[in-house]
């Protein structure tokens, strides 16, 4: 697999090329500007400047011009946004939140209607998930369960992407540092009424030694030498001992998508996409060295073999979308999706003592699957002159099981023997929602709206916290009204104002509520009497043109979290989620970007940050502490140049220190398992020779900045592609 995308790449690119050249060559088109139209901050089409919201677009043509590997990092270099991918491409648990409000579960990401958050725990599973097909990215930054329910407190990623205008093929293929290759095919097709465009994606790298082995001294064996001293985050004394291999990866990602046009004002769509991610880890390493005879030591005393083991993991994931469209429906628009989203395979594996480099010994395999389904109807209409009601219904279904098993062989996921646990949970949900567009003046138009939302919990269960039966929960009811509030002023043709106070929230997930698990000796309880978080914001900015080409954002925002989800001590190394949290964060965005002409742009934004535990009972000493994985300051600038068949691109990012314990305690950096501020720096060169073909440089890192991202960040890597389209 690792040529085969390459040279599937190059030979169909050498067979194609006389061809397109004897049928005519390239076909020039002229470029015509027009004006930004977003969808996501009113659910309908506007010009981005007259949006009730502050909305970032990422546009296919600045995904291609910087190394974006993963989907999530084409908004890394937003105002607002933070960006938890700790080292590239292996990377898990991978999340993004917006303006302060913490994990990935409290922002809502959409692709083609569908949304992305797992129907298990909430969050978005962003592995595997590839930039290629995408047309363009919107950022809504601010509340909208007003229009969206639940999850979309920090804001909403709004990802759509791209049909085909005419017959196509593209042909990419790469390689680069960490034996990373990449391949790419796409083929599209017009005729008629209809649109086709199916594709795959593949990617793999063996990756780096990313995972020391780091103990306290009662771990070193006596009679070794070779512990490298060091501390944890917290400061205190501890030994890196060994690493746990190369942690490396494959993912692919297969979709179809087929679409007809009844009309130009009526059209549906179908679309399919399939990604899998798998990640292990290669030979471990011991640093352990006997005193007296110089051989390697990995087990001595308290130091178990099964230390320097990593284990490995497989997701399967499947995304089913259909769509109707019907514009000037007698003076209104009906719009209709639905869709699946269904965890396969879900797996990953802990070798567990006894395990042993060989590749013997027994282990555990945890193993989730997960269901979602979605329906969402809308419909908007004007009502006389100066109304434009927009409203609707949404039905969510979501169930998710876990288990766990004993492996007689950690290193074979199929020696299944022993049940040690199992949970599962089922959630149904039905949601009313209305919004009017409210023209008071020319220039002046308020939003009003609101959404009913209502779930059930139901058929839940989990085992006993000794392990030796099971309890069932009863089913749950509850439900959440989201108001929304916005102005924009247009007083002058450059100049906009708006401001906007809301109400969102986040109902617990399946995986709070009944999942419970054991960490290091300590029980984590899920609780099926969770109630869902809120957060009340309100924000208010300015959007000024300045000079021909320039512009100039602010926007301040502040945001009231309330009954977050947090984990109490009831009983020592037992602890139970529970409602306890009340949060702030306020901040300012600022945003700066120049265009000259048609071939060159300069951008530079900072977003502070200020966030604070005010209350939590579950835990005093967090309260007044900053919450954990948000940077109190983010910078980001860059410049793109074109020159005839060279563009060039270089980007900025600075990111401030984070904290991961919810005390702030973790002040110590340069060591595994800190976050520490960084500044990076990254490069991206491509010259087109022919209209056909681009050949590409990427430089990552490009100052080769040492520092951690919990994981010891990857350094300088290069990769170089090249891309056909015909």
């Amino acid at each position: 697999m690792k040529f085969y995308m390459i040279c599937l790449s190059l030979a169909l690119g050498l067979v194609i090329l006389p061809f397109s050249l004897s049928v005519g060559g390239v076909v020039q088109q002229q470029e015509v500007e027009l004006e930004e139209v977003v969808v996501t901050a009113t659910r309908t089409e506007k010009p981005r400047a007259e949006v009730p919201a502050s909305v970032s677009v990422v546009t296919k043509e600045e995904v291609e011009r910087r190394n974006v590997q993963a989907l999530d990092q084409a908004v890394n270099l937003l105002p607002g946004v933070y960006n938890k991918r700790a080292k590239g491409l292996m990377s898990r648990m991978v999340h993004v939140s917006i303006r302060g409000i913490p994990g990935g579960k409290r922002t809502m990401v959409i692709l083609d209607g569908l949304p992305l958050n797992s129907p298990y725990t909430g969050s978005v599973d962003w592995e595997g998930l590839i930039p290629e097909g995408v047309e363009r990215i919107e950022v809504a930054r601010g509340p909208f369960s007003s229009l969206y329910g639940g999850h979309a407190m920090g804001g909403v990623v709004n990802i759509i992407t791209r049909m085909p205008e005419r017959r196509e093929l593209t042909l990419k293929g790469g390689s680069g540092s960490h034996n990373l290759w990449s391949g790419y095919a796409s083929y599209g097709d017009r005729w008629k009424g209809w649109r086709l465009l199916a594709s795959y994606g593949y990617k793999s790298t063996e990756g780096y030694r990313s995972y020391p082995v780091v103990v306290s001294s009662r771990y070193v064996p006596s009679g070794t030498v070779g512990a490298i001293p060091t501390t944890d985050p917290q400061g205190n004394p501890r030994f890196i001992i060994g690493d746990k291999g190369k942690n490396g990866c494959w993912q692919d990602a297969a979709s179809f998508k087929v679409s007809y046009e009844f009309s130009p004002r009526t059209k549906a769509r179908f679309s399919f996409m399939r990604v899998r991610h798998h990640y292990d880890y290669d030979d471990p390493r011991t640093y352990l060295r006997d005193e007296a005879t110089g051989e390697p030591v990995w087990e001595g005393g308290r130091l178990k073999e099964y230390k320097f083991l990593g284990g490995e993991g497989l997701e399967v994931r499947d995304y089913f979308a259909l769509s109707f469209k019907k514009e000037d429906l007698w003076g209104a628009s009906l719009r209709f999706t639905t869709g699946a989203l269904m965890d396969e395979e879900d797996w990953w594996i802990s070798p567990k003592s006894g395990a042993t480099v060989a590749g013997e010994g027994p282990g555990e395999i945890d193993e989730t699957s997960s269901f979602g389904f979605y329906a969402d109807l809308q419909i908007s209409f004007p009502v006389r002159k100066r109304h434009y009601w927009t409203g609707g219904f949404s039905f969510k279904h979501a169930q998710a099981e876990m288990e766990k098993h004993k492996l007689s062989d950690w290193t074979d996921e199929d020696s299944k023997t022993e049940l040690l646990y199992k949970s599962r949970g089922k959630e149904v949900a039905f949601a009313l929602f209305l919004q009017d567009e409210i023209s008071i003046l020319p220039t002046l138009t308020a939003y009003c709206g609101a959404r009913l939302d209502w779930w059930r919990t139901y058929d839940g269960m989990s085992n006993d916290i000794g392990g030796t039966g099971y309890r069932e929960y009863d089913s749950r009811e509850s439900w959440a009204i989201s108001p929304k509030f916005s102005l924009v002023w247009r007083p002058l043709e450059k100049t906009t104002l708006r401001g906007s106070i809301g109400r969102a929230f986040r109902p617990p997930s399946i995986y709070e509520l009944y999942r419970t698990l054991s960490v290091r000796g300590r029980i984590y309880e899920g609780n099926p009497d969770l109630d869902p978080e809120t957060v009340t914001s309100f924000d208010i900015g300015l959007e000024q043109g300045l000079w021909e080409g320039a512009s100039f954002k602010f926007t301040f925002f502040y945001n009231w979290m309330d009954d977050l989800i947090y984990s109490t001590e009831i009983e020592p190394d037992h602890y139970l989620r529970i409602n306890a949290g009340k949060a702030e964060s306020k901040g300012v965005e600022l945003e700066f970007e120049q265009k000259v002409g048609n071939f060159l742009r300069l951008f530079a934004n900072y977003t502070y940050t200020l966030t604070k535990m005010v209350e939590n009972p579950a835990k005093p000493e967090t309260e007044g502490k900053q919450l954990t994985h948000v940077p109190k300051h983010m910078a980001n600038l860059g410049g793109e140049l074109t020159y005839g068949p060279f563009e060039l691109t270089v980007t900025g990012r600075y990111v401030s220190k984070r904290y991961r314990k919810d005390d702030n305690s973790d002040t110590v950096d340069e060591v595994f398992g800190s976050y520490d501020p960084f500044f990076v720096v990254d490069a991206k060169v491509s010259w087109r020779p022919f209209k056909w073909a681009t050949v590409s440089l990427s430089v990552d890192n490009l100052f080769d900045e040492d520092y951690y991202f919990y994981y010891k960040a990857p350094g300088r890597t290069f990769l170089g592609e090249i891309t056909f389209k015909f």
